[in-house]
């Protein structure tokens, strides 16, 4: 399951792709448009920044922004960078130890099959394929 962490990153992307007026935007201005905490907001783009998807800057003037253009951003990469593997099983996540059962395991290609479908769902969709069209 996506937590709302993972959840919220996706809408501030979208949000600050929407509002992109060249400056950094206040992050008040996107947790009152998004209907959302601010605080909360505060500790999820610090991860975006340490994570390179936003840069931020503080003071008059401050806020946030994208680092790469809206297509250039997969949900799938915000979303794994706020939750961690998308795999549905241990066996398959990246860097996973090799399973010792992985030639007898009936449901390996289940879950592989799921796992490929989940990846390529969210890589396949871009922050620009999100944003309102007027």
């Amino acid at each position: 399951m996506i937590s709302t962490k993972g959840r919220y990153a996706v809408r501030v992307m979208i949000d600050l792709a929407e509002h992109d007026n060249g400056g950094y935007i206040p992050l008040k201005d996107v947790a009152a448009r998004q209907g959302l905490s601010k605080k909360y907001l505060e500790i999820i783009v610090k991860d975006m920044v340490a994570g390179g998807l936003l840069m931020g800057a503080s003071g008059k003037g401050g806020g946030y922004k994208l680092c790469r253009k809206p297509e250039e951003y997969s949900v799938g990469e915000i979303i794994e960078l706020m939750e961690g593997s998308l795999a549905t099983v241990a066996c398959l996540a990246q860097g996973a130890a090799p399973c010792p059962r992985a030639e007898e395991c009936e449901t390996l290609p289940l879950w592989a099959e799921y796992d490929k479908l989940t990846h390529d769902f969210f890589y396949s969709r871009h922050i620009s394929d999100l944003i309102k069209k007027d």
